[in-house]
């Protein structure tokens, strides 16, 4: 009887030390199209700023985990593990989305919860997400800064009167090409066509062809992804054409593909090669932790996530304590200070003053343009 009551005690004991463990564990979720090559750096550098938290002896003494969902950039998928997160009691905020779509369908769910969660997206821009509920932040200016910045700079520095609109029939292809043109239009510019598409098109040639018939462009605007932009690039090269080509941060990665992206320029939040230690140290830390690899703005701004909810952690630890602290960072409280620049967020959950800079691919590196600066 004797050693049973032993037996039973410690099954007791383990039972209690695993309990303990669990909720010794601070846990966030970790959304993002990770089979995709877009979703690459944000998981990469998201593991490698939570690494680092836990090698500075976590957060109160308590190790950071992630609970890593695949939402393939669907809005249907992202709004399944928005369910699934907000009834995970484990978890207390999301870095995520990454794309606009998945964004706005999940950030509802989470905001309108019983128990709500935190949701801080690294790259979503559209404009529709801003104030869509309290618990919704981003660390991404929105597309109203990066259309009316790419439109600047095709109107200032390129001196384009004409320009050719190609975008991506979503939330982030509308919102980028609105901002774009109204802001071109403003500047004395002319649209002279603006052509949608989705994922699935096949072919963007008559749209070019069209083009060159009406006597041509001085910029090409393309609101679309990296592969659609790519499509683009490849059937003007086949038609003969030869126009500047803009784009938003969503065609981040392109700058890999050769001399196929060549000159284009795009409207970016953070480039690896910015100056500044901070960064600096970032870029070193990701290029050990994955050799031959190098973080995008989507990398880049999920770990300033990370670092900055483990220093909110510090001091606030139920889901509207920290959404509460969130809100006055950048007002009563500091702004943080991360690798993309200084996050402050407004009433809306937007980094109103966070800069658009404009860069250029020059020999498979994205590098600053001269007079592309916000």
């Amino acid at each position: 009887m004797r050693r049973c009551r032993a037996v039973l005690a410690a099954i007791l004991s383990l039972t209690a030390c695993s309990r303990g463990s669990s909720r010794g564990t601070i846990v966030l979720g970790l959304a993002g199209p990770f089979s995709q090559p877009r979703g690459v750096s944000m998981r990469h550098a998201a593991e490698l700023a939570v690494k680092e938290v836990n090698a500075r002896g976590g957060i109160r003494g308590r190790q950071l985990a992630l609970r890593i969902m695949d939402d393939s950039g669907s809005p249907e998928v992202a709004i399944r593990i928005a369910q699934q997160l907000v009834e995970d009691p484990r978890i207390v905020a999301v870095v995520g989305h990454l794309n606009s779509s998945a964004s706005l369908a999940a950030g509802r769910i989470y905001g309108e919860a019983r128990r709500p969660l935190v949701m801080i997206s690294p790259s979503a821009s559209s404009p529709d997400l801003s104030g869509v509920n309290p618990y919704i932040f981003r660390v991404c200016p929105s597309d109203l800064s990066h259309g009316a910045r790419l439109a600047r700079y095709a109107r200032q520095m390129l001196s384009a009167r004409r320009v050719g609109v190609i975008f991506l029939d979503d939330d982030y292809g509308r919102g980028l090409r609105g901002s774009f043109t109204a802001e071109f239009k403003r500047l004395g510019g002319q649209v002279v066509e603006e052509d949608p598409m989705l994922s699935s098109t096949a072919s963007l040639e008559p749209y070019l062809s069209r083009l060159r018939q009406e006597g041509g462009v001085d910029a090409l605007m393309l609101a679309t992804d990296r592969g659609g932009a790519e499509l683009a690039l490849r059937e003007m090269g086949r038609i003969g054409v030869h126009w500047t080509t803009l784009g938003g941060d969503a065609l981040s990665g392109i700058e890999t593909t050769g001399s196929l992206a060549e000159g284009v320029r795009m409207s970016v939040a953070y480039l690896v090669d910015q100056p500044g230690e901070r960064n600096a140290q970032f870029v070193a830390a990701y290029a050990r932790a994955y050799p031959g690899e190098r973080p995008d703005h989507r990398g880049a701004a999920a770990y300033d996530i990370i670092q900055l909810l483990a220093s909110v952690l510090t001091d606030a630890g139920g889901r509207r304590e920290i959404r509460d602290r969130l809100a006055r960072i950048g007002g009563d409280l500091p702004a943080f200070e991360g690798v993309t620049g200084k996050i402050a967020f407004d009433a809306n959950g937007d980094v109103p003053a966070k800069p658009v800079v404009i860069g250029t691919v020059r020999e498979g590196r994205l590098t600053p343009e001269p007079g592309g600066g916000q």
